[in-house]
């Protein structure tokens, strides 16, 4: 560690950390003992702890109490991942040098669409997710799922935890999607989130609130399940996840596709160019990060026929009068489409 970070902190004003009145770093990052006597590591062998793993612990002696901390921890990494991954494609929709990649150029949303979709995003966060995620610790504990226990796993193991999840979220998410465009579920839940044709990054988690229940189900539903099963899984692994899950949705909402986008070099990523083409047509491509369920079910036939027409443009110029045409009448399809469904409710 160099000695610019020992230094930090062993100025660092204790009266910023009083409940641990930590008081520097040695020169291979060992936490002083004054850490130790906090009820949460009594036990613990901080001798060996990275620099993560150090805040990790002073947060959670900070806070004290393991319930609220680990509540306050998701609640506020999910908001800042959230806003702050979306951010960037709000500032996009206002900036004409980026629809060069907005998959569908003539429908930028409106300032005060996105600002109506965040206050109602912040409102069924605090409303509704808030109160589900109090009650997340307690079944960390009954489940066996370190909190704020150390060491972390290894990187190696949370790597293949976190692939996992993603087969198991991506898995669950086709089905409960494809069951909820059934009339009925469709009409009475689903068809909130299909309110912007042409959608944006901030609609991610834009649903009726079980709708986020359901389709949540995926993305928390695997771990706790994976927990249950093995008693093998650290919160830290969890938020990782949850962060990479987060940063997957928003980009997949976005409305753009750049030529370093996932999927242009893993072609079995679905990501925005994907998802982009449900939102327009209404049907096909219900995925979430995975390409395969689609292509095994046939639910990607119109999407590749779509795809298909816009290749066979022989220059930028008919490709772009092409798809002004295609994304009409695939947008006119999607109208029908949906009104039928909901007709059949």
């Amino acid at each position: 560690m160099s000695s610019k970070v020992i230094e930090f902190f062993q100025y660092l004003p204790n009266s910023l950390f009083p409940h641990l009145q930590m008081s520097a770093l040695n020169a291979t990052g060992h936490v002083t003992e004054t850490l130790a006597s906090s009820p949460l590591y009594q036990s613990t062998n901080l001798s060996q702890m990275s620099l993560i793993e150090s805040w990790w612990a002073r947060y959670y002696a900070y806070i004290g109490d393991p319930l609220i901390a680990t509540a306050l921890l998701i609640f506020l990494n999910h908001e800042i991942v959230y806003f702050g991954r979306s951010l960037p494609f709000c500032i996009m929709d206002t900036m004409p040098y980026f629809r060069k990649w907005k998959i569908q150029p003539t429908k930028i949303p409106t300032v005060k669409a996105q600002w109506d979709v965040a206050m109602h995003m912040l409102f069924c966060h605090f409303t509704m997710e808030l109160p589900l995620i109090g009650g997340f610790h307690p079944l960390c504990v009954y489940l066996g799922l370190a909190t704020h226990e150390l060491p972390f796993p290894t990187w190696t193991k949370i790597a293949w935890q976190i692939a996992l999840f993603f087969v198991i979220e991506d898995t669950v998410h086709y089905w409960m999607h494809r069951w909820l465009h059934t009339p009925k579920l469709y009409k009475m839940i689903h068809k909130v989130h299909h309110e912007f044709p042409a959608p944006f990054g901030l609609v991610a988690e834009y649903a009726h609130p079980l709708e986020v229940l359901i389709l949540g189900a995926g993305t928390i539903g695997g771990p706790i399940v994976f927990c249950a099963i093995t008693h093998d899984l650290h919160l830290f692994t969890v938020l990782v996840w949850m962060t990479l899950r987060l940063f997957q949705a928003v980009s997949a909402h976005s409305g753009y596709d750049f030529p370093w986008s996932m999927h242009n070099w893993f072609p079995l990523w679905a990501g925005a160019e994907h998802h982009d083409y449900h939102h327009m047509a209404f049907v096909n491509n219900f995925s979430s990060s995975f390409r395969h369920w689609d292509y095994f079910f046939g639910t990607d036939t119109k999407y590749h026929a779509y795809k298909a027409r816009l290749r066979a443009a022989k220059n930028q110029a008919e490709r772009q009068r092409l798809q002004k045409v295609e994304d009409q009448k695939a947008e006119a399809e999607g109208i029908v489409a949906a009104n039928e469904t909901c007709a059949k409710a």
